[in-house]
């Protein structure tokens, strides 16, 4: 697979003078070489650089790229033409699927595992989206439960109205057919003009929504704390070819309050400082993964379309505290019946549905999640058993249901917590 990488921004906002942006250092090297070694590490040397300003500097500092052991091609535009009209340059020299980086992000993503997803599906495009903690004020990209783009929302966004928090981090995998849609000589930009255009021509684009590192530096704060991650490791720990600790999550008396069979957006509320605590697991490097039995799908109380939009609604308020989760599954089955309206499809005994523990064996496939050292917190003794099942360390809140189906089960939790805060610091800490 052929790589294009686009260099031409000229990082106004860094008040670089001697060279494009593309070419600050992280850790005494530029960003540029860091995304070539990153290409060359998963077998991509084909690369093209699209660069504008300043181009000479790059030219001088990688040559043909013979000595970082891949080959460039050069194409330089004589206009800015935007990360879409930058691309159609290209348009007559790829004929199969290629990558596109943006070089000024810093980055250390398992590319064979975006390949792989890409293979899966029929598209014009992949691209990859991941969570932040500034989703009010970012472009926001809507994905359903099949990994397929639905909608792209700009910023300012809509007042009362709930988003998934997924940005677009800027590595794609294109068919050649996106040229058809590329405009020649026009200034266009992939998020903003020809991926909304692509979804309105019926097009499917798939995301691959990954907890990897993927950052653009585009800021002195931004700058500095890029070259801080990288330099402590943080960077290339995340790839996903490492495996990570996770903290898992139940969903109601958790995170929000616990209402019986919630199912109306309406009721959905947070618990006061879930928000600062997710920040700071956040700033850690365990992923966050929410695993939650919602019968009220096989009781008919709702649909899943009802139940993502209330998941919409606590991604949403959890962004306004600038926290987020990583990842959600959640059970739909219920196997006791006398509902009225309830699917009979969905009234099955699951491995899914706790205190089983197949959605953690789930997530830690997808994620690959290192489940010894691992913990899980619920309000449940149902929570708990599936954590033992996994080999996860428990915690069980007070908040909630506070364990009131201890009788069902013969476990104790390894410890117990009157807020979802204490739990979060205990781990923090060193767990036990």
């Amino acid at each position: 697979m052929k790589l294009a990488i686009i260099a031409g921004g000229k990082g106004t906002r860094l008040g670089l003078k001697d060279i494009p942006k593309p070419m600050v250092k992280i850790a005494n090297k530029p960003i540029l070489e860091h995304q070539i070694e990153l290409a060359k590490r998963y077998g991509l040397h084909d690369i093209y650089l699209l660069t504008g300003h300043m181009s000479d500097v790059i030219t001088d500092y990688f040559g043909d790229g013979s000595r970082f052991g891949v080959h460039i091609t050069y194409i330089e535009e004589d206009s800015p033409l935007g990360t879409a009209g930058a691309i159609k340059t290209l348009e007559d020299t790829f004929n199969d699927r290629f990558m596109v980086f943006y070089g000024d992000t810093i980055m250390d993503v398992d590319l064979r595992a975006f390949i792989e997803f890409d293979h899966a599906y029929e598209s014009i495009a992949s691209i990859i989206v991941h969570p932040n903690d500034h989703p009010y004020d970012s472009d926001l990209v809507e994905v359903n439960r099949n990994n397929d783009v639905t909608a792209f929302h700009p910023k300012p966004h809509q007042a009362n109205i709930y988003y998934r928090n997924l940005v677009n981090a800027a590595l794609y995998i294109l068919s050649p057919r996106v040229f058809d849609y590329i405009p020649q000589d026009a200034f266009l930009d992939f998020g903003k003009d020809i991926f909304p255009l692509l979804l309105q021509s019926k097009e499917t684009v798939k995301a691959y929504n990954t907890p990897e590192y993927i950052k653009d530096m585009g800021t002195p704060d931004r700058l500095d704390k890029t070259e801080k991650d990288f330099i402590s490791g943080k960077i290339g720990r995340l790839n996903k070819e490492n495996r990570r600790k996770a903290i898992f999550l139940d969903r109601d008396g958790i995170l929000n309050k616990d209402v019986d069979n919630l199912h109306k957006i309406e009721d959905f509320e947070l618990i006061h400082g879930v928000g600062h605590a997710l920040r700071k697991i956040n700033s850690s490097e365990y992923l966050t993964i929410v695993i939650t039995n919602q019968p009220v799908i096989a009781k008919g109380f709702c649909t899943e379309e009802d139940l993502y939009e209330i998941h919409k609604k606590m991604e949403t308020l959890l962004g306004i505290d600038r926290a987020y989760i990583d990842d959600l599954y959640y059970c739909p089955h219920h196997p006791e019946k006398g509902f009225v309206g309830e699917r009979e499809d969905l009234k099955i005994d699951c491995d899914c549905r706790k205190p089983k523990a197949g959605l953690i064996y789930k997530a830690a496939e997808d994620h690959n999640i290192d489940l010894t050292g691992s913990y899980f917190i619920g309000d449940r003794y149902a929570d708990i058993q599936a954590g033992i099942s996994a080999g996860l360390e428990t915690i069980l809140l007070t908040t909630g249901h506070a364990g009131d189906d201890k009788d069902k089960y013969i476990v104790e939790p390894d410890n117990i917590f009157d807020s979802f805060t204490e739990a979060v610091d205990y781990i923090l800490m060193g767990g036990k």
